[in-house]
């Protein structure tokens, strides 16, 4: 997915309120910008932080900025926009680079299904194999007592929402589809993935379950910049018992 025109830079300020965050640009001045990003963001949002911007040309927007990148202390950059997950994964899928994922003939997102009325984020149907549910979650959640291991987690918070999609997956399965769990990883340090107990013991236990009954895991990392962000290399799940 490319930025047009390329993301702006400034300096991070503060993070509040979930979706709104001060910036600074190299003059002096401040500005409010929106942030796509209801989770915690740990270690992803700190003051000082360097960031990228965009702007939009909707003249109804209350803040025309919105936040897309930071740059920690490491010169990690990290996609705090969760929106553009799901983008970068379809065009990933469109381009055949989840190969996982290959060789279906449609693919359908916000289909509803599942017994307690979820949306899956795509749908990949074919009429020669199983229908196959992908649920996409972004990761950007970076070990903070050692960074420095590229170990990534997810969630980055308790997450009910999680849950349910988890249970919803194993429902697929059990109807004879196919499942799949896929984490995007958003974050330049991250090499590895794994459910975090420590945070969400209940989602961790559930995705346990879910890879015993069938459901795939499948973790693939963006390369990240100020002009795009395309999702491009499998790395690592390991599990947490």
């Amino acid at each position: 997915m490319k930025y047009s025109p390329a993301l702006q830079s400034a300096t991070l300020l503060k993070r509040y309120k979930r979706f709104l965050a001060d910036l600074q640009l190299k003059d002096g001045s401040e500005f409010t910008a929106h942030c796509a990003n209801t989770g915690k963001m740990t270690g992803c949002a700190e003051p000082g932080f360097s960031a990228f911007y965009s702007t939009s040309d909707n003249t109804k927007r209350k803040y025309p900025q919105s936040l897309e990148l930071t740059k920690n202390n490491l010169s990690q950059l990290i996609c705090v926009n969760t929106a553009i997950a799901n983008k970068v994964v379809e065009e990933a899928i469109n381009n055949n680079v989840i190969t996982e994922l290959n060789g279906y003939e449609q693919l359908q997102s916000e289909v509803k299904y599942g017994s307690e009325n979820s949306r899956i984020d795509f749908l990949l149907t074919d009429s020669s194999k199983s229908d196959c549910y992908v649920e996409v979650k972004s990761v950007t959640l970076l070990s903070q007592s050692d960074p420095q291991s590229g170990q990534g987690y997810f969630p980055d918070a308790q997450t009910l929402r999680g849950q349910k999609h988890i249970r919803e997956l194993i429902e697929m399965i059990e109807q004879g589809h196919r499942a799949v769990l896929l984490f995007a990883v958003l974050h330049e340090g991250i090499n590895k993935v794994s459910g975090a107990a420590h945070i969400d013991e209940k989602y961790n236990a559930l995705l346990n379950y879910a890879i015993s009954k069938g459901v795939e895991v499948l973790v693939y990392k963006a390369s990240i910049s100020a002009n795009e962000v395309i999702l491009n290399e499998k790395i690592a799940f390991i599990a947490n018992s």
